[in-house]
């Protein structure tokens, strides 16, 4: 009797986890369309960052160097801010086709004057 239970009981969790898998996760509202974009920084120096910007086909679009800015990727409003930059550096590269480098649009987004 007791096998019984236990063999209905690994049934219903299968069954639970399989239900359960298939269920599509929503995507964050920060997360863009159009590409990625990538933080390098440095623990003992948490004031300069460099931040890569990548569109679907893995081609890098744009490339800045953050220095005396304090950047936290954990915040809502910097990865809206990132993504911001990312769509309109994405835009620019299919009109140009050549990389940028170190246009202060990160900058001038994070400090509001964009």
């Amino acid at each position: 009797m007791k096998t019984k239970w236990i063999v209905v009981g690994i049934i219903g969790l299968l069954l639970h986890t399989a239900i359960a898998q298939n269920k599509p996760r929503p995507v964050p509202e920060f997360a863009s369309s159009k590409g990625w974009w990538m933080i390098e920084s440095n623990i003992h120096s948490p004031k300069q960052h460099i931040v890569y910007f990548y569109n679907n086909d893995g081609v890098m679009v744009y490339k800045e160097k953050l220095e005396d800015v304090r950047l936290n990727p954990e915040k809502r409003k910097t990865k809206m801010q990132l993504k911001q930059v990312l769509e309109a550096t994405v835009v620019a590269w299919e009109k140009e086709h050549r990389v940028i480098e170190d246009g202060s649009l990160v900058v001038n987004s994070l400090k509001g004057r964009w």
